[in-house]
């Protein structure tokens, strides 16, 4: 046992330290020790160095040493001397030792038993064998001083390597494969390790506890059988294989709920998300056995199309051990990742109107698919938000239901790194992974997911490993390309079933009592099958919460426009907030002269530009104690160097927002630049104006064309998420539109697209041209008892151009948003009129230039301020007043572009209402085109002279 007591000397007390001190010292002059010690310190690698350094507590906390000025630690005095050379083998067996403990902390998921199928073996890896730390078979039995090192481990300082391996496989190689090591916070990383090492999951479930796993996995398991039975063949995604995530989501709430979670916001794709609806989100059974049949989700009085079950959400409040918490579901289309941004928006929205300064009490559960996880971009872009200061909800736990196959494609060839989930390593998150049929396994890393969660406001990864038990849907045959995979899923029994095995052979469960519990549950859903047949939902479920108080969307057209204008003084008192700064404030001199512009507007009532006329609008909504907040890239300052919603200091690079100080009981501006995301972003900004109706809500394209990567969070939320799903938004959308020569990307917002959208009244497209009227169509998003979206063309040139300005009267009280804007110049008498060039947008300011330069007064020009819904009656009032006149449609775009091909029947029509029947409009603009625009200045220029001559008839 001498070797015992050398190890427990040289390791013990100010040995360490002596050792950590020589270390150091060799670092700086590796002649300045004893050759042995230099000999062993030049052939550690960095982690044995790392582990030298961790080897009596934190790596993080300081130690004296001769290098940096500190005490000198002197050689222990206690006993008999120990010699360099014993002390260098008892320091070599250690920190090989500790080497091998560090080892299974990095890499000993590789080697968990995580595949509940038994096909994915894992292989021996190296760095997992005590040989590679020169250990051979006759010293796994030697006791080996570690110190601290294992304490968590097995509770003592000195352990065999055979000791050591035994609890090191049972933490990380079994069926919890734990990824924490790459985590850079060492508080974090060392939370994981004492709590995977020291939790002891294994004796932590009490007989009440496995009781209600059984219970849980039975209406998991129990509602999917019976739906395969009465609805043969009928598509549900069922949870089949991966049922355990029941029990795991119970867990999950239950956990956070005990710690102050006030709101659980849950996003999934289609698999699982009936059994989730029914035994997560409490929808009835009947409910879900109606929509089985063909009945509809909603009454029938409430209008929309409706969407197929597995993607309809809904909500519901329940009591946890006298914790209320509210449970939703957020609708999903089958993009599979789409709905990950709206969530997090959501929660954000929740948190900001409970208290931002504190975030855990609301939280999202993001479910996902394994190929999903590792296939879709919307993964990353909406994690790599998780920790920006506009976007953060104080952690995602992300739960992957990870069937090891995405429709027909292997994990081989749907993903590249060793795991489906490599890309949470991007932003330090943790992941444990763990075998789908180890149900108290999987619970424990629930709870311990959402620990992590509320105790350090990040993001953490479940990934839940199991199987598909049916094909991609239920009348799909899997077999075809999967053979193997699949004989091994029919031999093996659920996973309830080999639960409640094991819970007989513990005389936890007998076996008839599982039965009857199969049973009883059965039975309750042969109920509500019953019912069923005759269910009818009562009321919808979307004019609640937050939405108290608002109204269903009219049916049909809307002529009136709400009152938006406000008080002269108001005006002048947000004027005079946003043209001053502090005294000791360091404004950039640019902007000085902005801010003394700003301040003249206000002084003579005249002038007032496009950024102006938007921060009156913003100002004016805070005023009445809403909350604004803007996103999008650069949109601080503004892409154009229009806007400068935040100030920065030219000493210190402080902040300042003007519209912050417009009066103490105000409403909150936010302003955030958004990371280089376009779909990550306004999903985002979509899910905060669900949960925020009261909020007006704008994301900004840096161009317009930045939208084309957002087009799913367009075309499945924004435009169609109403009429499915019964959820309306008042996002705006800020896409700033304009020919100015500066190429394809940098001019056109593709408005097409969005008018294609258009139809049932589902949003509000606008092309607008001055100030006033985008301040009045700001306001009108909250001053209507019921939200719409709304998507804007924005300037780009006309942002400073001298006639896109209004005067402050334009804004005041009894004005309201102008749908068409007709002639505003003195011209010819109507009947003498005789062309009539209606355009939107800025190619207004090139046609009325043109023509005053000319002085042509028998055109007259009308703007069609908004596209839709489709101003018909404003419209044909200002088409009578030129009876004799030909209607010219002008736009910049090219003919298959902009707005023709929408508005050529819609003016069609009016005409025909205001006399000319068969007549139609004639268009004036660029030729069809595969680009929306040139990139060389000078074909610009050509072509738009051209366009707006010909729309003049003096071409």
């Amino acid at each position: 046992m001498a070797g015992v007591d050398i190890l427990s000397t040289a390791f013990s007390g100010a040995n360490t330290a002596y050792l950590a001190d020589l270390y150091a010292r060799w670092a700086a002059d590796p002649g300045s020790v004893d050759p042995s010690f230099a000999s062993l310190f030049a052939a550690m690698d960095e982690e044995g160095a790392a582990i030298l350094h961790d080897a009596e507590g934190a790596s993080w906390a300081p130690r004296p040493s001769s290098i940096d000025g500190g005490d000198v630690v002197a050689a222990p005095a206690k006993g008999a001397p120990v010699s360099a050379e014993s002390l260098n083998a008892a320091a070599d067996d250690s920190l090989r030792a500790t080497q091998l403990i560090r080892a299974y902390r990095v890499r000993g998921h590789l080697e968990a038993r995580l595949d509940p199928l038994g096909l994915q073996v894992p292989k021996p890896h190296t760095d997992l064998d005590p040989e590679t730390y020169g250990f051979g078979p006759k010293d796994l039995d030697r006791p080996i001083y570690l110190g601290k090192i294992v304490a968590s481990l097995i509770g003592k300082q000195t352990a065999t390597i055979n000791q050591v391996l035994d609890a090191l496989r049972a933490v990380y190689c079994g069926p919890i494969g734990s990824e924490y090591m790459h985590v850079q916070d060492p508080e974090q990383r060392n939370w994981l390790q004492q709590r995977l090492e020291g939790d002891n999951w294994r004796a932590g479930a009490s007989v009440e506890e496995k009781k209600l796993i059984l219970n849980h996995l039975t209406e998991a398991e129990g509602f999917e059988a019976f739906c395969q039975k009465r609805y043969v063949g009928t598509k549900r995604f069922g949870l089949e294989g991966e049922d355990v995530t029941i029990p795991a989501l119970h867990a999950l709430i239950d956990q956070v709920a005990k710690q102050g979670v006030r709101t659980v916001a849950i996003g999934m794709p289609h698999r699982g998300r009936l059994n989730t609806l029914v035994n997560i989100v409490r929808k009835p059974y009947t409910a879900i056995f109606s929509e089985f049949a063909g009945a509809s989700f909603k009454p029938d009085d409430v209008q929309g199309s409706g969407d197929v079950k597995y993607h309809l959400g809904t909500s519901t409040d329940v009591d946890i051990d006298g914790n209320p918490v509210h449970i939703s579901l957020q609708p999903n289309p089958s993009h599979l990742e789409a709905v990950d941004p709206v969530v997090i928006g959501k929660v954000r929205a929740a948190q900001d109107d409970d208290d931002p300064h504190v975030r855990s009490r609301h939280m999202a559960v993001l479910m996902h698919g394994d190929a999903a996880f590792a296939g879709q971009g919307l993964v990353y872009e909406t994690m790599a938000m998780s920790q920006l200061i506009g976007y953060r909800t104080g952690g995602t736990v992300h739960i992957v239901v990870n069937n090891q196959i995405g429709f027909t494609t292997v994990s081989a060839h749907a993903f590249s790194g060793l795991y489906c989930t490599d890309v949470a390593k991007a932003v330090q998150a943790p992941i444990l992974h763990v075998n789908g049929d180890e149900p108290e396994a999987v619970i424990y890393c629930a709870r311990l997911a959402a620990d992590f969660r509320q105790k350090f406001a990040t993001d953490i990864v479940l990934d839940i490993v199991g199987y598909r038990r049916h094909g991609h849907n239920e009348s799909d045959e899997p077999s075809f390309t999967q053979p193997t995979m699949y004989k091994a899923i029919a031999a093996r029994p659920t996973v309830r079933t080999l639960y409640a095995d094991r819970l007989a052979r513990e005389g936890v469960v007998s076996e008839a009592d599982a039965t009857a519990q199969w049973d009883a549950f059965h039975n309750k859903l042969e109920e509500a099958y019953q019912a069923a047949q005759t269910y009818k939902p009562n009321k919808a479920d979307w004019l609640e919460g937050a939405w108290t108080g608002l109204k269903p969307p009219p049916v049909g057209k809307v002529d009136a426009e709400p009152a938006t204008g406000i008080s002269v003084e108001a005006l002048r008192k947000i004027g005079a907030a946003i043209s001053t700064a502090p005294a000791d404030f360091n404004v950039n001199p640019k902007i000085v002269r902005q801010l003394k512009a700003k301040a003249t507007m206000f002084e003579t009532g005249e002038g007032i530009d496009w950024a102006t006329g938007e921060a009156l609008g913003f100002g004016s909504l805070l005023l009445e104690k809403h909350r604004v907040r803007l996103s999008g890239e650069d949109c601080q300052r503004g892409t154009f160097s229009q806007r400068h919603a935040v100030l920065t200091d030219q000493v210190n690079q402080n902040t300042y927002a003007p519209l912050n100080n417009i009066d103490p009981a105000q409403g909150v501006f936010e302003v955030y630049n958004s990371l280089l995301s376009e779909f990550g972003v306004l999903g985002f900004e979509y899910g905060y104006s669900l949960a925020d109706p009261n909020a007006l809500v704008l994301w900004e394209g840096q161009f317009g064309d930045f939208a084309n990567g957002a087009q799913v969070i367009i075309d499945q939320f924004i435009a169609s998420g109403e009429t499915k799903w019964l959820r309306m938004s008042g996002l705006v959308l800020l896409l700033p539109h304009g020919y100015e020569g500066q190429g394809p990307e940098h001019s056109s917002a593709r408005l097409e697209r969005y008018l294609q959208l258009c139809a049932e009244n589902n949003m509000r497209v606008c092309n607008i041209t001055t100030p006033a009227n985008y301040f009045h169509a700001l306001r009108r998003q909250l001053k209507m008892d019921y939200r719409k979206p709304l998507v804007i063309m924005t300037p780009k040139s006309l942002l400073r151009h001298r006639l896109a300005v209004s005067n402050l009267e334009e804004f005041a009280s009894g004005t309201t948003f102008r749908p068409v804007i007709g002639e505003i110049d003195p011209i010819a008498s109507g009947d003498k009129v005789e062309r009539v060039v209606i355009c939107s947008g800025k190619v207004y300011y090139d046609l009325l230039a043109e023509r005053r330069e000319r002085g042509l007064d028998k055109v007259a020009i009308l703007r069609l301020e908004q596209f839709y819904p489709f101003p018909e009656k404003l419209l044909a009032e200002q088409l009578a007043l030129y009876p004799k006149a030909q209607v010219i449609w002008c736009q910049e775009e090219p003919e298959n572009m902009g707005g023709w091909t929408f508005v050529d029947r819609l003016i069609e029509g009016v005409m025909g209402k205001v006399g000319r029947k068969g007549g139609r409009p004639t268009y004036v603009g660029r030729v069809a085109a595969a680009s929306p625009a040139t990139g060389l200045a000078r074909v610009h220029a050509s072509e738009q002279a051209a366009l707006v001559a010909s729309a003049l008839g003096v071409a």
